[in-house]
Order: structure tokens, then C-alpha cells, then sequence
């Protein structure tokens, strides 16, 4: 295709995402997604569900973000990393997974064998999710690359997903142009706005409008020249009808 729509961190703002795919022409525009799909939002397993659909019927991309990466490290080592991941979003994304809503009363084991079982297929796409995506001179990339390196495909797979600012303030002579999320962007722009953010050369895009923290929920159409179009749906319209 000739078109890309990209999306920043949907966080489980199910809402968010069916009104800014409203904006989405299947018929002629790649749809990725740029990572975050899950935690703190109210509803992350019909995020994941509708993302799994969208793959599917569309062949959609869904990049991989800390949080993901955050779910399958608790999965992992649920008792060292229960806290953790719970103060950054993510029993809005274990109690979305499971059905008997009890989960307070159980141990971190036992909820992992809860969301083994009930969420099976969601799991499984999680760990599918690539960390970037290439086309022309663009890269999708949850958080950045390691600049400096003489090869940034050789950035580390936390880095990713993770970093911030060695990349974001970083010289990039990589000839490529990076679209990110990760960062929200009320945080780099001088306004303290959710506006999308442009590094000074204009070679990183930042399309994280924190939407789940009231901001908004971001969509760019990017061709072989550049970002074409840009579409912004309110925190304030997830109670709306979709």
C-alpha cells in the first residue's frame, strides 16, 4: 500500500480507538499501531481482541511496548513483579482478562494461571508482537533506537521499548525518519500540550497524546514523502457512541 495510518498508544481506550479508525481507509492505508495497546484504560482485552480482528482480516500491525513487555515479565516471575506492574497500569489489564472478577483475594501465582488459561489466545498474539517496522525511510518504533550505533536495527530489544532520552535528544544520522510513541507528548512539548511533538530536524515524530492520562488519542497518514494528514479524537469522547 501506498499509506500507512499510524496510531499512538491506545492503553486500553477501546472507545478512543473505534472513533480514530473511523479515520482509517482499509482499502488503500497499511494500519499499525504503534505499541501499548494494554493497561491503565478501561477495557484492554477488547483492545487486544479488536487488534487480533484487525490483523487478521486486514494483516494490521501492532508493534510491541513496554507494557506488553511488562505483562510477560509478570507472567513470568509473578510474585517478584506483581507490584510493579500493578502500579503502572496493569491489573486493569489482569482483571480484563479473566471472568471471575476475584482476583484481589488470589496470590500472584494463581492469577497467572488464570490469565494462562482464560486469555490463551490474547497471550499469544502478545508474544507475536514485532518491535518495529520499516517501509521507505520511515521506522515504527515503540520508544527510539540506540543513535549511536553504526547500525540502529542493533538496538537492544529493551531499549526499544524503553528508551527516551538519549534518543529523543539524540543526533540521528541514520537517514531514517522515526515515528515513536512511549513518551507522552504533553511531556516534551514546550506548551506541555498532547499535540503530536517533532524533534528539531523533524526526524523523530512523536504520536503518544497520552489519551489515557486526558489527552489524545493520535492518528497520522504518512506516504513516501512525509506525514500527510493528522487525526486527534479528545480523551473526553471515550463515553461517546462509536
Amino acid at each position: 500500500m501506498d499509506e500507512i495510518f499510524a496510531i499512538g498508544d491506545v492503553h486500553g481506550e477501546m472507545d478512543l480507538m473505534e472513533e480514530l479508525l473511523k479515520k482509517w481507509d482499509p482499502e488503500k492505508q497499511q494500519l499499525l499501531v504503534i505499541g501499548d495497546l494494554i493497561d491503565r484504560g478501561p477495557d484492554p482485552r477488547a483492545v487486544i481482541r479488536k487488534a487480533m480482528a484487525l490483523e487478521k482480516q486486514y494483516q494490521a500491525i501492532f508493534l510491541r511496548g513496554n507494557h506488553e513487555n511488562m505483562l510477560l515479565d509478570w507472567l513470568r516471575d509473578p510474585c517478584e513483579k506483581m507490584m510493579y506492574y500493578i502500579s503502572q497500569g496493569g491489573m486493569e489489564t489482569i482483571e480484563s482478562l479473566i471472568t471471575n472478577k476475584t482476583s484481589a483475594k488470589m496470590t500472584p501465582d494463581e492469577l497467572v494461571r488464570r490469565v494462562e488459561i482464560e486469555a490463551a489466545a490474547e497471550l499469544a498474539f502478545i508474544r507475536e508482537r514485532p518491535y518495529y517496522h520499516e517501509w521507505h525511510h520511515f521506522v515504527f518504533v515503540h520508544a527510539g533506537v540506540d543513535l549511536t550505533l553504526s547500525d540502529w536495527k542493533k538496538t537492544k530489544p529493551h531499549d526499544m521499548v524503553w528508551i527516551r532520552e538519549p534518543f529523543q535528544e539524540g543526533v540521528n544520522n541514520t537517514g531514517k525518519t522515526f515515528i515513536i510513541g512511549h513518551t507522552p507528548t504533553s511531556s516534551l512539548n514546550a506548551d506541555g500540550s498532547s499535540a503530536i511533538w517533532y524533534s528539531p530536524d523533524r526526524s523523530i515524530v512523536d504520536i503518544d497524546g497520552g489519551a489515557v492520562f486526558g489527552g489524545e488519542l493520535h492518528g497520522v497518514v504518512v506516504t513516501e514523502s512525509g506525514i500527510e494528514k493528522t487525526y486527534s479524537i479528545p480523551a473526553n469522547q471515550r463515553s461517546l457512541d462509536v
